[in-house]
């Protein structure tokens, strides 16, 4: 009777053990992937320097005086102002490095929190597959997909103009959908492993189940997806912000651009130019960070 037991306790810690192994040799297979892949390190050193200038914003080392009107109209590049000056005497640089802060604190926010509930909602929609949680979730995704991304953001900021976070909700509540159904996708073909099986036979409680065996292993979508989230949610906020839904204290890239329209009508093109070449460096390096993150952590090829 001793023996049956230990048997069967012993079962699900070798399966959990043989598991982790494979884990890791997978993980180490796709980082040295990951690092033969030139584009993806380049695109990876430069979201790295643009979260340096983040970093720097946020500790007060520069950017500091975004807002101080201390030169003249529209001057010239300078060694005191780089990029020159703005209609209102800012300087464009100051104002350009304090807006990457602004891209990565929405960026992060966004691609964090949306991610978490995907995360959640797929573990939860896919283990109970055909089920009414399942299906409840599924309708709710299926509602929020039907309605045009801006439009739906934008009356959802709109809606909670008063509220400093307004935008951050509206983009949680658009982003966490794409990750949710990868996840169920991924959940409903994990959860008839042996390992899952093995864990239902010593009586795992199912939230255990879920949460500690089935939703670790989701974390190379998770990783992938929280890198496009955060992309999708930097662009968003940009053009929620020219079109005055967006950032409402501080600056982004997305107000310098609408402010610049006028400044390009009178031949003044520094603003527009500063802020779109500071936004496109960052998208593309953080597109090109994610194609090769994605091809790392792709199953099919880490296991070739």
């Amino acid at each position: 009777m001793i023996n049956g037991l230990n048997t069967s306790t012993a079962q699900p810690v070798e399966d959990e053990t043989v598991e982790n192994k494979i884990g890791e040799s997978m993980w180490s297979k796709a980082a040295y992937k990951f690092r033969r892949d030139r584009a993806g390190m380049m695109g990876l050193y430069v979201v790295l320097f643009y979260m340096l200038i983040a970093l720097g914003v946020a500790l007060g080392v520069w950017g500091t005086e975004w807002s101080d009107n201390n030169g003249q109209k529209w001057e010239g590049m300078s060694s005191q102002y780089f990029f020159g000056t703005n209609i209102l005497g800012q300087d464009i640089f100051q104002r350009a490095i304090f807006s990457t802060k602004t891209a990565f604190e929405v960026g992060l926010v966004v691609a964090v929190v949306s991610t978490l509930i995907g995360a959640i909602l797929g573990a939860l929609a896919g283990f109970y597959s055909n089920s009414w949680i399942d299906e409840i979730i599924l309708w709710l995704m299926g509602v929020l997909d039907s309605i045009p991304f801006y439009l739906f953001v934008a009356a959802i900021a709109f809606a909670l103009s008063g509220f400093a976070y307004a935008m951050h909700v509206a983009m949680i509540a658009t982003f966490w959908t794409t990750t949710s159904r990868l996840v169920r996708g991924e959940v409903i073909k994990l959860k008839n492993f042996e390992f899952v099986e093995a864990a239902h036979a010593v009586g795992v409680p199912q939230p255990t189940i879920i949460f500690r065996h089935i939703l670790p292993n989701t974390f190379h979508i998770l990783l992938v997806q929280s890198t496009i989230v955060f992309v999708g949610a930097i662009k968003s906020e940009v053009i929620l912000s020219f079109l005055g839904l967006g950032v409402k204290d501080g600056v982004s890239w997305g107000l310098m651009i609408a402010e610049s329209t006028l400044e390009v009508q009178a031949g003044e093109y520094s603003n527009f130019i500063v802020a779109s070449v500071f936004l496109f460096v960052l998208v593309m390096a953080f597109n090109m960070f994610s194609d090769a993150l994605q091809d790392a952590l792709d199953p099919r090829k880490v296991s070739a």
